[in-house]
C-alpha cells in the first residue's frame, strides 16, 4: 500500500495580521504592532491587514510602509468613516466584512494575530474553525504580547478538555511572546 505524497508547505510571501484597531491599546501592544511591520518589510514579505489607519492596524501598516515594505489594505466601505484608511497604501474597498475577510485569506501564505478586541476575536475563531474543518492549512501565529492570548488558549483547551474539539487542534497554531519570536516561526515554518 503506498502513502500519499508529502506536501512541502508554501513559501510565505504575503502575512495577514488580525489585529486591534484601538488608539487606546496598551503602549506595548501598539510598539509590537509597529515592530512588526518593520520586520516584515526587512524580510521582503508583504503586509495583509484590515486597511485602517487607527490602532495596531495603523501601527503595523505605517511601520512597514516607512520601511519600505509592500502592504496591502482590506476594507469595507462602511468601516471607513470609524478606522480611516491608511491611503499611502494600496487599499481595496470591500462591500463587506465577510468579502473582507475572504481577501484576506486568499491574499496571505500565514497569519499573525496580535492583540485585538472583539472583531479580533471574531477573525481568528473563523481562522481556526476553517482549519479545524480542514479548509486551509495556511500556518497562524499568535503574538502573545503580555500573555495577552492566554485565557483563549485555556479555553480552547478546555474544549478540548470537554471533548468538543480533537486533541490535535490545540496544534494548528503556535505562539510566541516577541515580535522576533513570531518573525522566527515564520522563517522557520515547514522547516
Amino acid at each position: 500500500m503506498s502513502q500519499a505524497p508529502v506536501i512541502s508547505p508554501a513559501p510565505i510571501r504575503s502575512v495577514c495580521l488580525f489585529c486591534g484597531s484601538s488608539d487606546a491599546a496598551h503602549p506595548d501592544y501598539l510598539r509590537a504592532a509597529r515592530d512588526f511591520g518593520e520586520a516584515l518589510a526587512d524580510e521582503g514579505l508583504r503586509l495583509v491587514y484590515g486597511g485602517g489607519g487607527v490602532g495596531l492596524m495603523g501601527a503595523a501598516a505605517r511601520a512597514a510602509h516607512e520601511a519600505g515594505g509592500s502592504v496591502i489594505g482590506i476594507m469595507p466601505a462602511f468601516l471607513r468613516s470609524r478606522e480611516r484608511l491608511f491611503d499611502e497604501v494600496e487599499t481595496v474597498v470591500v462591500t463587506s466584512m465577510h468579502e473582507r475577510k475572504q481577501l484576506m485569506y486568499d491574499e496571505s501564505d500565514a497569519f499573525v494575530v496580535a492583540p485585538g478586541g472583539v472583531g479580533t476575536l471574531e477573525e481568528v475563531v473563523e481562522l481556526l474553525s476553517w482549519r479545524r474543518l480542514d479548509l486551509h492549512q495556511k500556518p497562524v501565529f499568535f503574538l502573545n504580547i503580555n500573555d495577552f492570548w492566554k485565557h483563549f488558549f485555556a479555553l480552547m483547551e478546555h474544549n478540548v478538555g470537554e471533548g468538543m474539539t480533537p486533541a490535535w487542534f490545540l496544534d494548528t497554531w503556535a505562539s510566541a511572546d516577541s515580535v522576533s519570536g513570531v518573525m522566527d516561526l515564520i522563517r522557520n515554518h515547514g522547516r
